[in-house]
Order: structure tokens, then sequence, then C-alpha cells
């Protein structure tokens, strides 16, 4: 049972690593992607434009400075 503990927690780390929002970012991305293609739409840009605004916001949120004075 340990073995199969430890395999669930890689995949939960490889894929969430360390910001869950980005992991849920792009499961939306890809569910509306499938969605919108499969309706006939022609969104094919739809997910490499979430993956950039997925990327940009983690460099701000990285970025920006923290108040560390008061806690």
């Amino acid at each position: 049972m340990k073995y199969v503990e430890a395999f669930l927690r890689f995949w939960y780390d490889f894929i969430v690593g360390d910001d869950w929002r980005v992991a849920v970012g792009v499961v939306f991305a890809i569910a509306a992607t499938f969605f919108a293609v499969n309706s006939g739409h022609n969104w094919w840009w739809l997910l490499p434009a979430a993956v950039g605004a997925l990327l940009a916001m983690t460099v701000l949120s990285e970025t920006r400075p923290r108040d560390d004075h008061g806690a």
C-alpha cells in the first residue's frame, strides 16, 4: 500500500508542484479548448494564450516586492 501512496504523492507533486493555481488554470484551459474545438470552433489558440497568461501571472506574483515588516 505504501507504493501506491508514494506513486500518488509523486503525481500530485509533479502536477500541482509549487502553485496549485497554475495547475487549476491549465486544467481549465485544456477543458475549455477541448469543449470549444468539439463544438466546432477553431479555438486552438486558447491553450497557448492561457499558458502565456498563467506564466505572466506566476512571474508577476514571484517578482512582486513583499512586505516582511509586519506580521
